[in-house]
């Protein structure tokens, strides 16, 4: 299996998440990322002011001229920024052979802006999220990305084959992940729940995921490594601005 990533991401000048998160990830688990930027954002680690779609065709152009030349099977998505863009994104993915697809379904930023307006919302729900292998929203996403209330009712209605809910949005003492297969829960992940803002934690786990699939890891293994992965990148964070702390992805 080819050790490299196709990274579909926004572009973070604080550098805390997005694309330049996920490059550092993917770079410490010795796999190479192929990034192609999606959204401009002007934002720092206490807010995000402005956003910028990129031109869909630039994607799809950077996208079909890598996979002419490089051998890929897994394809990161991080935060998309319009309705044409989740269209194209899918049509491409459907043209892949097969290809894994890690969603991290960003539907706000950690500072509460909404970043995926309602009609993209709905475009990606009907066309991109069946197309994905692994799906990772906290539990406000998966509010957004299904009717139902009930944790096992929304999982259930979701088309993916594996859902990895993280809770961190909603814990307060101790953080427990669930990963679920074909709608079962397969796995729970328990952690203590650290003190502090962070930006990036996201964009760090489900790129770990990623990089650990390029290197032919099961799923839950894979799952299970990137959490702790990602754990420690927390006990080690960084600050560098005026509020949130940075992951700390560097690994010694």
């Amino acid at each position: 299996m080819p050790d490299s990533v196709v990274v579909l991401s926004g572009l973070d000048p604080c550098g805390g998440a997005g694309i330049s998160a996920d490059i550092e990830t993917i770079n410490q688990f010795k796999v190479t990322a192929l990034p192609i930027v999606t959204t401009l954002t002007v934002q720092n680690t206490e807010s995000v002011k402005a956003i910028q779609a990129v031109d869909t065709q630039l994607i799809v152009e950077q996208f079909n001229h890598l996979k002419a030349d490089v051998e890929f099977s897994v394809v990161k998505i991080g935060l998309l920024s319009s309705q044409s863009q989740v269209e194209a994104i899918a049509l491409l993915l459907k043209a892949c052979d097969n290809p894994v697809v890690v969603l991290d379904p960003i539907v706000s930023s950690s500072t509460n802006q909404q970043l995926l307006d309602a009609e993209s919302l709905e475009i990606l729900k009907e066309k991109l999220l069946p197309l994905v292998t692994i799906l990772t929203p906290n539990l406000s996403e998966l509010q957004v990305l299904s009717s139902n209330k009930d944790e096992q009712q929304a999982i259930e209605s979701l088309p993916c084959e594996w859902v990895l809910l993280t809770t961190t949005d909603s814990s307060e003492g101790e953080i427990e992940h669930r990963l679920y297969h074909d709608a079962q829960c397969v796995q729970s992940f328990t952690y203590p729940k650290l003190p502090g803002s962070y930006h990036g934690s996201g964009c760090t786990l489900t790129s770990a995921i990623s990089a650990l699939l390029a290197s032919g890891v099961d799923v839950d293994i894979a799952c299970q490594r990137a959490l702790d992965y990602t754990y420690q990148t927390l006990l080690n964070a960084k600050s560098i601005g005026k509020m949130q702390y940075h992951p700390n992805r560097i690994t010694p």
